[in-house]
């Protein structure tokens, strides 16, 4: 039953939205979306067809590449159907943007505030969009991959002397 329920699902989306098969994933199945379809998609999964858990939301930075530069990767679950089901939505430039599926997913928020706050990718209608793993101070979205590396050279035995007296000591001041 669960595998003719996905079928059966992956068809309507196709038919209703003129979504095609990812290249780039094959388990879960995976279908092509636009940024501009996603919460109708989303609206269907959950109300028609039963997929009623956002399980993951995260993206994909192909950087230098800017048509598409992120992938934006939807996780569904049904649990009445036991089935899997994932959304890729290409995103282009340097400022992405895409809708929010809080109002579908209410649990999307999280994800959503994720995903902005290592990937600098915008939701619009969020209605707490703000960092959640980084200091709400940081600067920049570390999971970019054209954002700056940080480095600190490994210690080991045969540089710990040239290591160590480069390390900065905190002094009972500072503390």
């Amino acid at each position: 039953m669960s595998e003719e329920h996905l079928k059966t699902t992956l068809k309507a989306l196709k038919d209703r939205f003129g979504l095609k098969d990812s290249e780039l994933m094959k388990y879960p199945p995976t279908l092509m979306a636009e940024a501009g379809q996603i919460v109708e998609i989303c609206k269907a999964l959950h109300d028609e067809f039963g997929f009623d858990f956002l399980c993951e939301l995260t993206a994909v930075d192909y950087w230098p590449e800017e048509e598409p530069r992120f992938h934006l990767v939807y996780g569904f679950y049904s649990h009445a159907h036991n089935v899997r089901f994932a959304l890729r939505v290409p995103l282009n430039g340097d400022n992405p943007s895409v809708a929010t599926v809080e109002g579908v997913y209410a649990g999307a928020n999280w994800h959503e505030r994720e995903v902005w706050d290592m990937f600098g990718i915008n939701f619009e209608g969020s209605h707490d969009l703000r960092r959640i793993l980084m200091p709400y101070d940081w600067e920049g979205h570390p999971l970019r991959k054209d954002y700056p590396l940080g480095y600190e050279e490994v210690q080991f035995s045969f540089n710990y002397d040239e290591i160590h007296n480069r390390k900065h000591r905190g002094t009972y001041e500072e503390a």
